[in-house]
């Protein structure tokens, strides 16, 4: 792998953490009115399917639906968007959007094991120092007696870590299976859809649905901003994994924690005790620890749609 695609992957990677941090603080806003998990994420997916469909058609690219495709389709839906999307949107209603976003950090440590048992990757004791870091830094959240000054929940902060476990699981899927002959496009368009039909009903059974109709406030927008964003980074990321490797691509984590407390602080104005910020430390230096060099990253990668799920 050249220098050149090291620093597109890498600028990329930049781009993608940029809008998965925005997305945190459109969360906190959406929930902000009492919106819960099942119909905050079938407008999501809804959402996203249209999008999908819209770009789909443009590019003349239509969606196979045989049993193979469903099953990805499945997948994708339930640990990309709809397990730990539900997890998030009910963490973010007792979490600052800055401690999401934190937390998500974890993404490489739930990553590293995960690829271990998979096959995709080889023990080292320097990794085993970043899980290490990492695990302590999520204790420092949660410890007793640890003075962050925010009084946080610790039964919704293990809540918020499901995210990152999916995201490691599916990460970890796509590079080890592939995405079939499809495109990270037709993917989302898929699995949108799939989703977007799964949860309706529970929407609808839990009294969660949200009605569409107009005027729109605040929490709604934040809604739609947050899905069109969701599904142009979930959609580039799917398509960085395949081509450099579940890895190197994880390390979004490192910007989309660094963003989303940009974000949090210039869009809700929060501000954390200096203990955060130990955490915070703690968490980059298991990041750092616990990932190869990104060349190595790149020079094992396989291209979606090389191998079959």
């Amino acid at each position: 792998m050249t220098r050149r695609h090291v620093i597109f992957y890498t600028a990329f990677l930049a781009v993608l953490g940029a809008g998965w941090g925005f997305t945190q603080p459109m969360a906190k806003i959406a929930v902000s009115t009492g919106y819960q998990h099942f119909g905050l994420v079938f407008w999501q997916m809804a959402i996203g399917a249209i999008f999908m469909i819209v770009i789909n058609t443009l590019r003349g690219k239509s969606l196979p639906l045989g049993p193979r495709y469903l099953r990805l389709y499945l997948i994708i839906a339930m640990i990309g968007t709809v397990v730990p999307n539900s997890a998030s949107y009910q963490a973010a209603v007792w979490l600052p959007s800055g401690v999401m976003s934190l937390l998500l950090s974890i993404v490489p440590m739930f990553a590293f094991p995960i690829a271990l048992a998979m096959g995709l990757d080889q023990f080292s004791l320097r990794r085993l120092w970043g899980l290490a870091f990492g695990l302590a830094g999520v204790l420092l959240l949660v410890a007793p007696g640890a003075n962050m000054s925010l009084d946080l929940p610790v039964f919704w902060i293990f809540i918020a870590l499901i995210a990152g476990l999916c995201y490691a699981f599916e990460g970890n899927i796509v590079a080890k299976w592939g995405t079939l002959d499809l495109d990270a496009f037709q993917v989302l368009q898929g699995a949108s859809i799939l989703g977007a039909v799964l949860v309706l009903p529970a929407a609808l059974l839990t009294g969660q649905f949200i009605d569409p109709t107009l005027p729109w406030g605040a929490p709604q927008m934040a809604l739609i901003a947050s899905s069109v964003v969701h599904v142009l980074v979930y959609s580039g990321y799917m398509w960085l994994v395949g081509r450099a490797g579940a890895v190197f691509a994880v390390q979004v984590s490192y910007l989309v924690t660094g963003f989303g407390l940009i974000w949090a602080k210039l869009i809700l104005s929060e501000a954390y005790a200096p203990t955060l910020w130990i955490a915070l430390a703690m968490m980059f230096a298991g990041l750092y620890l616990v990932q190869p060099r990104p060349k190595a990253a790149l020079a094992e990668a396989v291209a979606m749609g090389d191998s079959t799920i």
